[in-house]
């Protein structure tokens, strides 16, 4: 018997107890089957294809898919071979002739698509009301909206029919769904997940999001899609920022503290305060008003000229096609000039300036994810004055190149929830994930629909000194496919670094996943090899070495600071023959060029 949330350990503990990814599939074919709300899918993968697809995973085996059997929906501006893409547009709809990027490194794990779900039209809204295809509705309340624009991805994983969903996330849509459904929202830094095969809203600041359970099922599942692609300009390797483990936090203050008469989130955001300084934070308040004036720039700025470019052929011959508040928004582009672009671009680049005093001042900020909520009804009645409300508090964050992770924070006396959001610098994505996780905890919201679930407690960080350093510099990489063996076993990602410049990297042949060899030949002078310098329990550490395979081992890497670390090594033998890489710099390079 499947627990109501099919989170990761539960279906990793299920399947160690007996369970196949055939009695999944059937139970979350049973799921789709009995759900009341039909808006939640455009298009479902058909029951045959699921049962097929868990059947090739059963005869393949679980070995080196970390995701193995793990049901997962799509928002359907998101690329998944075998499903139309229609971005809520029926007659933009194509069939796709490649997955995602994205999409394909989680099918390369072993997850399993369950169907593509529905979206405000091209990612345009925070609602989830613009779509020919229907408004799904909070999994509380079908009265109320479900939050957009990735409203069938949070309400199919907070409904139990998944693990998890990605969306996307331009002005918050990967955040307040989440909010709305009493789920986790991981929105990444821009840059750090590909978005080649996504349909563009605002294509340089799009971000492809994480609808989970709890934080660390999100983190996992964003750190297999993370790492640059050549066919996505605008993504970016990650460069880690660390973050203290008790916080300087900034909390809302004086007039910028505006909840739209809401008591019940206002007194939420207040309770996820308390909790906050309980877990060893330092609350200190700011001043939110130059982060609301970046955030206006997304749409009263020049920046709405990116929706329009990204459909405007498709726009000028089939502009009946499109729901009328999306095509309101996107036409109010028309007319915006270079010049206006390019004071936009430059009001940015002061407010960076300006709100950079905070950073200095504080390590993270603590919003409400949404101010409010509001009836289907209601939205309908005021579909952009409603709807900018839900975007007071995210709008900025792509804008200034943050991450952020939303999180449950209660419910209140209607018996809605609500959540926060912690925004830190950008690529400070893991170091917020520890406290995101202990705020959801501490708040004790239950998981999804689930309200009475336990959520599961934070692991502790080891202490510095029961913690071993090692230097990975292939599959092991953040979003390598074997990243979640340092993951899993309590790792911490220390820093991104490079090697020494006398080592040579070498493509080794018949590895599965595919590996690199790292071999230190005295002399020789190179660029040095990206890698990162990972800490692991000492109890943990033992037995990952242990399972390391020939020809890889463990000896001391020199890194380009001249400390010595212990790391995976190649023996020479085995690169007889093999193709050297070491011109790309690294690993990562070297894939994202071959892809």
């Amino acid at each position: 018997m499947l627990p109501m949330m099919l989170t990761l350990p539960a279906l990793r503990a299920a399947y160690v107890g007996g369970t196949t990814p055939l009695d999944v599939v059937e139970e979350v074919i049973a799921r789709r089957n009995a759900l009341a709300d039909r808006a939640v899918f455009i298009t479902e993968t058909p029951d045959d294809a699921l049962r097929a697809e868990a059947r090739r995973l059963m005869d393949e085996g679980p070995q080196g898919r970390p995701l193995w059997g793990i049901p997962f929906a799509v928002k359907d501006n998101i690329d998944a071979v075998g499903l139309p893409t229609t971005a809520a547009c029926p007659a933009y709809a194509y069939d796709p002739a490649a997955d995602a990027v994205v999409v394909a490194r989680l099918r390369a794990a072993g997850a399993i698509v369950i169907g593509k779900t529905n979206l405000d039209q091209f990612a345009t809204g925070l609602n989830g009301t613009r779509s020919p295809y229907g408004a799904p509705r909070s999994v509380f309340d079908p009265a109320y909206v479900s939050g957009g624009s990735s409203s069938g991805s949070a309400v199919a994983v907070a409904s139990g029919l998944c693990t998890f969903a990605l969306g996307t996330d331009t002005a918050g849509s990967g955040r307040v769904p989440a909010a709305f459904n009493n789920l986790v929202g991981i929105k990444p830094t821009p840059g750090l997940v590909p978005n080649t095969g996504v349909v563009p809203a605002c294509r340089s600041v799009d971000v492809v999001t994480v609808f989970a359970a709890t934080v660390p099922e999100g983190v996992e599942i964003r750190r297999l899609m993370e790492g640059e692609d050549a066919g996505d300009p605008f993504s970016r390797a990650a460069a880690p920022v660390a973050l203290p483990a008790q916080p300087r936090i900034g909390v809302l203050a004086g007039a910028e503290r505006e909840f739209y008469g809401n008591a019940d989130v206002e007194a939420l955001y207040d309770a996820a305060i308390a909790r906050a300084e309980a877990l060893g934070a330092t609350i200190l308040p700011f001043d939110y008003a130059p982060f609301r004036e970046a955030a206006a720039l997304l749409y009263d700025g020049p920046w709405v000229a990116e929706r329009l470019a990204a459909v405007e052929t498709f726009l000028a011959d089939h502009a009946d096609a499109f729901d009328p508040t999306v095509r309101r928004i996107i036409e109010g582009a028309r007319g915006k000039t270079a010049v206006e672009a390019f004071r936009g671009r430059y009001r940015l680049e002061e407010l960076r300036k300006i709100v950079a005093p905070v950073w200095e001042a504080v390590d993270m900020l603590l919003l409400p994810t949404s101010p409010t909520t509001c009836t289907v009804e209601a939205m309908l009645a005021d579909p952009i004055g409603r709807n900018s409300q839900f975007g007071r508090y995210t709008n900025f964050a792509n804008l200034l190149g943050y991450a952020a992770i939303a999180v449950p924070a209660g419910f209140g006396s209607s018996g809605l929830p609500a959540g926060v959001t912690l925004v830190g610098p950008g690529f400070s994505d893991d170091a917020l994930a520890p406290f995101a996780s202990a705020l959801h905890h501490a708040a004790a919201a239950g998981l999804g629909r689930d309200r009475a679930a336990e959520v599961p407690a934070p692991v502790a960080p080891a202490s510095p000194g029961e913690m071993l350093p090692i230097v990975v510099v292939g599959a092991h990489l953040t979003g390598m496919p074997l990243n979640p063996e340092l993951t899993g076993a309590g790792g911490v990602l220390l820093e991104a670094t490079r090697t020494a410049v006398d080592y040579r990297l070498y493509a080794l042949a018949g590895t599965v996943p595919p590996k690199p060899g790292l071999i230190h030949e005295p002399d020789f002078a190179g660029p040095g090899i990206e890698v990162e310098v990972w800490a692991l329990p000492a109890a943990a550490f033992g037995q990952f070495v242990a399972r390391i395979p020939a020809p890889l081992g463990i000896g001391k890497v020199t890194l380009a600071d001249g400390r010595q670390i212990s790391g995976f090594l190649c023996e020479a033998h085995a690169v007889s023959g093999a193709e050297e890489i070491t011109s790309y710099g690294g690993w990562r390079a070297f894939r994202a060029a071959r892809s």
